[in-house]
């Protein structure tokens, strides 16, 4: 066994061949074949990375002793220089095992990977000849720049200082073009106009921004950003109990509806905390971190935390890929981009194919419009969801690891939940039902500025996937926007006004994103990244502009399909 040597790249792609999970960490090679579904955020954010230098990813989304841990699973090192990311199965990657390099033949056999970290093992027999890092060793074919050769054409684009609204897509004259042509063309469009207010996409370009950013992020574990201001906790806890108290008051002097806004008010609060505690930010140990947050999101919100999880990690690692995100795919209410007019296989979902049918092409158009409502009463459909999580077999996968805890707890949280908001309180606290029923839309859709704030900075963001050269940084900033507002006003956004630097930093408490907007802008500057932000009045404007745009796509769209129903031919001429 020797988990030092050089592993070329070529043996990298027999690997995942033959299904193995294998990931690039610094200058290690990990296989998580045996991590894979013990994983606490849920197997797809493993294998979203497969065949791919992950060292950001993992090491802003978790702590020192669990990179330790991490180093169990190397099974050997990456060849000298930098990674050239493959393309993870997920996400479409093939490839295949050479006939004469069978498992058997390898000395590769399941049971050859222990548990534990401690046992992962190594593959004596595989041959190391191959050892160089270039190119030429990787069956990826390369065009010039180092750019893959289906990458897209137009490949050098520029920073700047901010980044305009998309421009709307109009059929131009005399131009004959199919559904399909068309739907490729908006894409394209919008694929262009990233390519030209971004950094390039060169692997040298990328390289750089990397390093800055590993710097940017040396200094802020350095000066203290992980460090939690537990003071600013307690203030928040000043603020839940009031709101609770409050609710609690105006119940008791039958005052139905200012409890109602009360409680609403509660849950908006109260879920800020609890998205901290899911991402690690509060005490920074996971079992500490997940009580919190299974005690305010199931027992005091109803909503389940492990559902939220395996949702937000994988919407923090492709964010606004249309194919992979689950916070976009939203068809038939809502279609941020035209990605979803050729029906979508959503990964998140297990192959569930988001159609494009007939009551897409009828509510789309109209998603200006309903998307404020919707929004109002989104809640109902996460108490769905919730449970369709728990009662699932993402949740009891972690039943044979340490976190086996975590599933029945969310149900017995989530149960008493129902137990006292919908029966002592609603059921035997409230007289009629038109209270009843008034007391629950008005506590739910009080929550609404909570489901704006979490769609507002991505929904009016770029959707385009740039291939495996973009940098996690550039990504990160170029599908995200942050919301400009006073200090005194940061309470209202829970932090979520600072996504941007929160999807750099997930683990950094948000009471000191504001301090860390500083450095970010520094970095922005440095890279030619654009930095957006806008304040919130302007961030929905762009949101509704950006529904707006889609819905006038589709009215194209269905234009060209009623003419080629009738005629044949092509609608756009």
């Amino acid at each position: 066994m020797d988990r030092s040597r050089i592993i070329a790249r070529s043996e990298v792609e027999e690997r995942i061949a033959g299904g193995q999970v294998i990931v690039i960490l610094e200058d290690d090679i990990l296989r998580l074949d045996s991590w894979l579904e013990k994983h606490p955020g849920g197997r797809l954010a493993v294998l979203h990375m497969v065949g791919r230098d992950a060292t950001d990813e993992i090491k802003v989304y978790h702590s020192a002793a669990t990179l330790r841990m991490m180093k169990g699973f190397r099974i050997g090192r990456k060849p000298n220089g930098p990674w050239i990311n493959l393309t993870p199965p997920i996400r479409g990657g093939v490839y295949q095992k050479k006939p004469d390099t069978l498992d058997e033949e390898l000395g590769y056999s399941d049971t050859d990977q222990g548990s534990t970290a401690g046992s992962a093992t190594d593959d004596q027999s595989l041959s190391s000849s191959d050892e160089s890092s270039s190119l030429e060793s990787s069956s990826i074919l390369v065009a010039d720049g180092g750019l893959p050769a289906q990458t897209l054409t137009q490949r050098h684009g520029k920073g700047s200082s901010e980044t305009k609204p998309l421009e709307k897509t109009v059929a131009p004259a005399r131009m004959l073009m199919s559904p399909a042509k068309y739907t490729e063309k908006v894409m394209q469009d919008e694929v262009d106009q990233c390519i030209s207010e971004y950094p390039s996409l060169s692997p040298m370009v990328q390289q750089g921004i990397v390093a800055k950013y590993r710097k940017l992020h040396e200094r802020v574990v350095a000066e203290g950003f992980y460090d939690c201001p537990y003071i600013e906790y307690g203030k928040e806890m000043a603020r839940y109990v009031t709101l609770f108290a409050a609710f609690s008051i105006a119940l008791s002097y039958s005052w139905y509806m200012t409890s109602a806004v009360c409680l609403g008010l509660f849950w908006h609060q109260i879920m800020f905390t609890a998205h901290d505690a899911g991402h690690g930010a509060i005490t920074h140990n996971f079992t500490l971190d997940t009580l919190v947050g299974l005690f305010i999101a199931d027992f005091c919100c109803g909503l389940s935390m492990g559902w939220w999880k395996s949702s937000h990690n994988v919407h923090h690692l492709v964010t606004n890929q249309p194919e992979h995100d689950p916070d976009i795919q939203n068809v038939p209410l809502f279609a941020t981009c035209p990605s979803f007019f050729k029906s979508i296989s959503s990964t998140y979902y297990e192959g569930f194919v988001f159609a494009w049918d007939a009551a897409a092409d009828f509510l789309v158009p109209y998603q200006k419009y309903t998307y404020y409502p919707v929004m109002g009463i989104a809640r109902f459909n996460l108490y769905l969801l919730s449970w369709l999580h728990v009662l699932s077999k993402k949740s009891s996968s972690l039943g044979g690891t340490k976190a086996w805890w975590i599933r029945p707890t969310e149900i017995a949280f989530m149960s008493c939940y129902w137990f006292l908001f919908g029966y002592c309180l609603l059921w035997r606290t409230l007289p009629t039902w038109t209270i009843r029923v008034a007391f629950v839309l008005v506590s739910h859709i009080i929550t609404m500025p909570l489901h704006v704030q979490i769609t507002l900075s991505h929904w009016a963001m770029p959707t385009s996937d740039l291939g495996e050269f973009e940098s996690f940084p550039q990504r990160q900033l170029r599908t995200t926007m942050d919301v400009d507002c006073p200090a005194w006003l940061d309470f209202i956004h829970g932090g979520l006004q600072f996504q941007a630097i929160h999807h750099l930093f997930p683990r950094v408490p948000r009471h000191n994103l504001r301090r860390l907007q500083v450095l970010v802008r520094e970095f922005c500057a440095e890279t030619g990244i654009p930095y957006v932000i806008l304040n919130f009045t302007d961030g929905n404007r762009k949101v509704l502009s950006r529904l707006e745009q889609v819905a006038e796509q589709v009215k194209v769209l269905v234009e060209c399909q009623k003419y080629m129903a009738e005629t044949g031919e092509s609608g756009l001429h």
